[in-house]
């Protein structure tokens, strides 16, 4: 399970799993090589960054952002996702291509959309120890958010007036669900009953009914709700510190699920990406002291993989510590 948030100029997600796979912040070149199931490659492309498996000098991407300030993150969706053997005519490409696929060529949410009217998202394998995930795609720039779901009766491509992203159910139920609480507030207002006046006796009561569970419904109420009535400074501090916030609402603590074979599963990292800058900040499960990785400091015309590890020890500060 995993949730993905726009906010602001910002775009990033939670990742959900029982288990890594490896993962690591990798930025690719504008030169490094990227091929593709359907015989194309891309030998000269935007660069990107994001968290990725590499496997064969091949990023595996879980999201990312381009040089343009377009970002993408794949989310898992189970159960619905529908990928189809390879259609004559069309731009046939695997499920695990996408990202690096629309990231590479595209620098804009407009362009993407025009790209994804042509392509068949296809059930190709990376490999044998690799299968095909079911996945549904969140892609953001600063004028806002598409979400792509790849359904047995085709590719669904629906606006996200929200910026937010989570698990099964399709997105269509999500948006519905917030109707049931579109009474919510952030205010603290008074009632009256029968002439009998009500104050509120804490702080957030006018929020009483917001889902707290961690099922895909709830987290997407619960981000939109929290996104929505989010404020932070002006500053890209302040912006960072309050993203990463809004996504501690949602994130997922060890032993408050279980799935297969009785394992934990947690938020592995969080990412915020700066689709301005091109920086991608991050915090891990072990070590939630925010990291950050700048694409414009590499070098983005060379054509190796640019990777840089995750630090998952905990860092803490010990201000009176004494030698």
């Amino acid at each position: 399970m995993c949730t993905a948030i726009t906010y602001k100029h910002y775009f990033g997600r939670n990742l959900d799993l029982e288990r890594g796979y490896g993962e690591k912040i990798v930025i690719s070149p504008r030169n490094h090589r990227l091929t593709f199931q359907n015989g194309d490659e891309l030998t000269n492309h935007y660069a990107l960054i994001g968290m990725a498996t590499v496997v064969d000098d091949y990023p595996l991407l879980f999201d990312a952002i381009n040089e343009q300030g377009l970002g993408m993150a794949g989310l898992d969706f189970p159960g619905n996702a529908h990928y189809h053997p390879p259609v004559e005519g069309r731009t046939n490409v695997a499920s695990f291509e996408l990202i690096p696929w629309i990231l590479g060529q595209c620098d804009s949410l407009k362009a993407a959309k025009r790209m994804l009217a042509e392509i068949n998202i296809t059930d190709a394998a990376f490999c044998d120890a690799y299968p095909p995930s079911p996945m549904h795609w969140m892609i953001a720039d600063k004028t806002g958010s598409l979400v792509v779901e790849p359904m047995e009766d085709g590719l669904k491509i629906y606006e996200n007036p929200v910026g937010v992203l989570t698990n099964n159910p399709p997105f269509p139920y999500h948006l519905d669900q917030l109707v049931r609480c579109r009474h919510l507030s952030a205010n603290d207002t008074s009632a009256c009953f029968e002439g009998l006046s009500l104050p509120p006796y804490g702080g957030g009561m006018d929020a009483i009914g917001l889902p707290g569970d961690y099922s895909s419904s709830s987290r997407f109420v619960r981000a939109a709700f929290n996104k929505n009535h989010s404020h932070s400074e002006e500053t890209n501090l302040g912006d960072v510190t309050q993203f990463f916030h809004i996504m501690a609402s949602v994130a997922m603590p060890r032993g408050a699920i279980r799935v297969r074979n009785n394992q934990d599963e947690i938020t592995r990292y969080t990412s915020c990406c700066d689709l301005r800058s091109g920086t991608y900040y991050y915090t891990t499960y072990e070590n939630n002291r925010i990291q950050a990785i700048k694409m414009r400091s590499e070098n983005l015309s060379c054509s190796r993989l640019i990777c840089y590890p995750l630090l998952n020890q905990q860092d803490i500060v010990y201000r009176n510590e004494r030698k």
